[in-house]
């Protein structure tokens, strides 16, 4: 159960970031699922795989360079998913930032299963 919500919160991200960022278009709530399972798994697998490889380089930028890595995984993303299209580099940056934003805030009402919490004093 965990993991589709996870899938969600990404397909809503997306979805937010298509109506914010101008060069991220997204045609249908079936896309933007497919865009946030597909997204899950480059996050999972090939992200971290280019991370290792990146590193001298993240670490000449100070760390500048996981915005790019994070703007290329969304950009694959978009490549793989018929429907999800983003356009130029800048919309692919600034829609994993504000992929990454939003995933973050609602990601932040979960537990590790994957159930909702509330947030407790």
């Amino acid at each position: 159960m965990g993991i589709l919500i996870r899938i969600v919160i990404n397909a809503l991200a997306i979805v937010v970031a298509a109506k914010v960022i101008p060069g991220i278009e997204l045609n249908s709530v079936l896309a933007a699922v497919a865009a946030g399972l597909v997204l899950g798994v480059v996050n999972g697998v090939i992200r971290p795989i280019l991370l290792f490889l990146t590193f001298p380089l993240t670490l000449l930028t100070l760390g500048l360079f996981l915005f790019v890595l994070n703007g290329l995984c969304l950009w694959l993303t978009a490549a793989l998913v018929n429907g999800f299209e983003i356009h130029g580099f800048w919309a692919a940056v600034f829609g994993a930032l504000l992929v990454s934003l939003v995933s973050w805030v609602l990601n932040a009402f979960l537990n590790d299963q994957g159930n909702i919490q509330v947030l407790r004093r």
